[in-house]
């Protein structure tokens, strides 16, 4: 395989604009003058359309473009803007849609330079200015440079193939109108002629059958084969989820279970079954033998040592001990993290939060435990991982487990001081942890990255109340929001644990509101390696002004690969002493410092208690036990579904002609494929035969007239 050359700065010259104001000429653009606010392009006016379009010296593969910028915020810079690229100026396809940040930073963005995983060149860049940060302002840009590969060796096959593709798509356009308009004879001769196939041919004879000879069982077969082949796995794949949420009821314990200790400490049946009200506790599950475990948490008036564990199969939790603290394992705490390493099937702990009347030089010592599952036993790993190299005293930081390479990461939390209220800011800034590696093996700690507040390429901004998740097959960490003092973050980046590189998958500014997991409201993240795909539920706000604006679950998903948030559900029921029961028995109530759980292998998620942040109950926190399945359309349905429709239309031609066999066709063949629990199809169904019970009245009542009256 041919090695690709890395990318260089492309010549360009300044070809075509829309206009410009005063000495703000196009051709500033092309020098790099931060200090000379006179060294920019501004437009005439902010009225679309307003352009520049760039020609490049020959025809390369742009691979990014970097904006540079004032030395000073501008209300001039460019909140939004696209960008277009093609071999003419006529002729140009989108290559990003995005938007600058109000600062001094020059900004680089990746440009769309592949189709069909082939990359394809271009000769002329048009950017297009939507609005300025300013909104009454015109449009300044003052710096462009483009990034790319102009070797002849690899650009001029990609030209060759990019004019063949833009010829075979002119064809198919011309292939699908003669097709669509009957026009027989043109669409036999281009295709014979080009022989360029205009769908898969499971298309080309399932318009055979249907179209041209109204085959209907042939049909039927063709979709059962399309099933069979596997032709529907992209579309599932490509299909929205719909979450099904169902409150888990465990069964009761029955007699004493070996890993129950301690029993004359209970005070009632119901703390012997389950795990009682908490926040701010800790989950991780075993997906080998479809286990949670659930260790600590806070009750609203006291934080917890009691460590659990819920058997999926069997439906039932099992307390593993009351106090950890007298099992030499880690004291009562909350805000703490866990993650469990199924392979060696031991949990990790680490972290807590501590009230500032407890907070001493002994107090703040960061311990760190490890629970082996079979042998049931704790073991200290370190009384203070910071003597050890690695991070101080932290709480809702976050922390991942590299089964493979037998490591832990961890990043972000705020540090416990003795300075005072962790809140209490004017008494000492807060301080946040750094990205740190744990060597399981070795037992030493590694700092990868350290809290960085102008962030660089390659820092990293340190946070609390983020998501942090490690995907096992492309082995990279993916960081999302949080909030740092009281700014709330909306940044999304990737770490490559092996290559230690960091890459900005999106920095936050962009104003697609919607389109992406809101800030300010508690997130839980998991991660579906195998399915390429990260899930977000977004719950209640932290923040007490906006705890009952907006009050809302929502479940997002983001696609690795296509690099694409989308919403599966929002619910905007508010926390409120009147919420309608049955809409809370359906699905869990917004909340925050809960903990969510993902199965990967069967595809489930758990989610226990948390806050509901209920004003007049300050101190109450829920003990409520719920799974998620995120459900796509099956094989089956699609299957039901096309034979359906099939039958649908059969049944339509045969109530024209003949309406007696159409009502034994509709009773015997059609009815089989309705979804009788779905109303609009079965509603559906009985308004086309109403439809064509009419017209078949309508037309008889003629010629039976004219016969009674001869």
């Amino acid at each position: 395989m041919a090695v690709v050359p890395e990318s260089s700065v492309l010549t360009f010259s300044v070809f075509k604009w829309s206009s410009y104001s005063s000495t703000y000429l196009p051709e500033n653009i092309l020098v790099d003058k931060p200090t000379d606010q006179y060294s920019r392009w501004s437009s005439e006016s902010n009225y679309p359309p307003q352009f520049l379009i760039l020609k490049l010296e020959r025809p390369a593969i742009v691979q990014s473009i970097t904006f540079g910028k004032y030395e000073k915020t501008h209300v001039c810079n460019l909140k939004k803007f696209k960008v277009f690229g093609g071999m003419s100026e006529e002729n140009m396809t989108e290559l990003l849609s995005s938007g600058l940040k109000n600062d001094y930073n020059k900004e680089t963005f990746t440009l769309k330079h592949k189709i069909d995983e082939q990359m394809f060149p271009c000769r002329f860049v048009k950017i297009v200015p939507l609005m300025s940060w300013g909104p009454s302002f015109n449009f300044s840009i003052w710096y462009i440079e483009l990034h790319g590969i102009e070797d002849p060796d690899v650009v001029q096959p990609c030209l060759n193939w990019y004019s063949k593709y833009r010829e075979q798509e002119a064809i198919r356009l011309c292939l699908k109108h003669f097709r669509q308009h009957n026009y027989t004879e043109a669409f036999e001769s281009l295709q014979k002629k080009t022989r360029i196939a205009l769908e898969h041919p499971m298309l080309t004879h399932l318009h055979d059958r249907l179209v041209l000879q109204g085959d209907f069982d042939a049909c039927e077969e063709l979709i059962d084969k399309a099933v069979r082949d596997g032709l529907f796995n992209q579309y599932i794949s490509q299909q929205e989820y719909k979450p099904r949420w169902s409150q888990i009821i465990p069964k009761c314990n029955k007699g004493t279970s070996a890993q129950e200790i301690n029993r004359d400490d209970v005070n009632s049946d119901a703390d012997d079954n389950r795990p009682g009200m908490r926040g701010g506790h800790q989950m991780v599950i075993d997906v080998q033998t479809e286990t949670v475990y659930l260790f600590g948490g806070w009750d609203g008036t006291q934080d917890l040592a009691d460590f659990w564990a819920y058997s999926v199969q069997e439906n039932q939790w099992a307390c593993i001990s009351r106090d950890t603290e007298k099992e030499s394992g880690p004291s009562a705490r909350s805000c703490h993290k866990m993650c469990i390493d199924s392979q060696r099937r031991q949990i990790y702990t680490l972290g807590r939060y501590l009230d500032s009347s407890v907070r001493n030089s002994k107090s703040l010592k960061s311990d760190f435990y490890r629970y082996d599952i079979d042998a049931n036993t704790w073991t200290l790993l370190s009384e203070d991982t910071a003597a050890d190299g690695g991070p101080k005293l932290v709480f809702d930081h976050q922390m991942c487990m590299d089964s493979e390479k037998h490591m832990i990461y961890t990043f972000g939390g705020r540090i416990l001081t003795c300075n005072g209220s962790v809140e209490d800011s004017r008494t000492s800034e807060p301080q946040f942890s750094g990205l740190y590696a744990y060597h399981c093996q070795a037992g030493t700690w590694s700092l990868l990255r350290e809290d960085s507040c102008n962030a660089g390429p390659e820092d990293v901004q340190s946070r609390i109340g983020h998501c942090m998740l490690f995907h096992t097959r492309n082995r990279y960490l993916y960081v999302f929001g949080g909030q740092r003092s009281k700014t709330y973050l909306n940044d999304f980046f990737s770490y490559d644990v092996d290559g230690d590189h960091v890459e900005i998958i999106s920095d936050g500014t962009k104003k697609d509101s919607g389109m992406v997991p809101m800030t300010g409201f508690t997130q839980r993240a998991t991660i579906d390696p195998e399915l390429n795909e990260i899930h977000v539920l977004s719950g209640l706000s932290k923040d007490k002004e906006k705890r009952e604006e907006n009050v809302r679950n929502s479940f997002w998903i983001y696609d690795i690969a296509r690099n694409n948030w989308s919403c599966v559900y929002k619910n905007d029921q508010a926390v409120k002493e009147n919420s309608s029961k049955a809409l809370q028995e359906e699905e869990p109530c917004p909340r925050f410092a809960h903990q969510l759980v993902y199965d990967e292998m069967h595809k489930v998620h758990y989610l226990f208690g948390g806050n509901p942040g209920k004003s007049c109950s300050p101190k109450m926190r829920l003990d409520d036990f719920w799974s998620l399945k995120l459900c796509r359309p099956s094989k089956e349905y699609l299957l039901r579904h096309c034979r359906y429709l099939i039958r649908k239309y059969r049944f339509e031609e045969k109530a024209q002609s003949e309406p007696l066999n159409a009502l034994k066709y509709l009773q015997n063949d059609l009815s089989l494929t309705v979804d009788h629990t779905d109303p609009d199809e079965t509603k559906e169904v009985s308004q086309t035969w109403t439809r064509r019970t009419l017209s078949g009245r309508s037309s008889s009542t003629p010629s039976s007239t004219s016969s009674q009256t001869a």
